[in-house]
Formats: C-alpha cells, sequence, structure tokens
C-alpha cells in the first residue's frame, strides 16, 4: 500500500506545495510546528531515510538547502531547523522548520491549526521565494 506522501505525490491527496522536481517534492505539514513548516521528501517512496541511495540522499540534502532558504526568504525566522524522525509516515522525510528559539522544535509543543487560505498564502509566499533561487 501507497505511504501518504506517495499519494500526495500522484496527486490523490491534496497538498500545499512549495517546491518540485524529477526526484523531490516539497509541501507544507498539515499539522505543523510554525507558520512555514515544510516536508521535503523524495518522489520514489523508500521508508527510512539512511536507506536512501546515497546519491539521492546527497542531492535531497542539497534540494532542502534551496526549500530552507526559500523558507527563511518568506517567513521571518533565526533559522530553519532541521530534524528527521522517520517514524510516524514510512516514507523518508526531513522535516524544515522556522525557528527562532531552539524550543521551536520539541514535539510536545501544540501543532497550529490554520486555515486553507492561510496555508495556501504560506506555500505561494515560499514557492515564490523557492523560484527566485
Amino acid at each position: 500500500m501507497s505511504s501518504i506522501f506517495s499519494r500526495i505525490v500522484k496527486g490523490e491527496i491534496p497538498s500545499y506545495k512549495v517546491a518540485e522536481s524529477d526526484k523531490f517534492l516539497a509541501f507544507l505539514d498539515i499539522s505543523p510546528m510554525a507558520k512555514g513548516h515544510v516536508l521535503m521528501i523524495p518522489k520514489q517512496e523508500v521508508d527510512y531515510i539512511f536507506d536512501l541511495d546515497d546519491n539521492l540522499l546527497s542531492d535531497m540534502i542539497i534540494y532542502s538547502k534551496k526549500v530552507a532558504k526559500a523558507i527563511s526568504n518568506a517567513i521571518p525566522c533565526q533559522r530553519v531547523g532541521v530534524m528527521v524522525i522517520g517514524l510516524e509516515v514510512p516514507h523518508a522525510h526531513i522535516h524544515l522548520i522556522p525557528i527562532n528559539k531552539e524550543s521551536d522544535m520539541s514535539l510536545t509543543n501544540a501543532r497550529l491549526k490554520l486555515e486553507k487560505e492561510e496555508f495556501a498564502i504560506i506555500a505561494d509566499s515560499i514557492s515564490k521565494e523557492f523560484h527566485k533561487l
């Protein structure tokens, strides 16, 4: 059975895309830790990030860097934090989270609840910054 992320890649489930290539997709987390929280995934379905082919993993990190720059240009923050957990969805992914202090990335923090319109505005803002890079 396809992961929820594979279904997003196929267009079976809608998402708020911020960047896409032939290998990767970056989209807003629908239960974000902060405004601008992005999930970065390879389009190839592989459960564990460290099971990715070395070239794909290195390309994913480089692509994530560009997405992180777009996030920081669109969302006021001191840094874009990077988190890899890998248990919640069986599809390799990286969380890119705008932060101002380390505690902003605590898994015990309450998640934000945003309206569709706000997700769309944030995604558009990050996407525009991505395409400027």
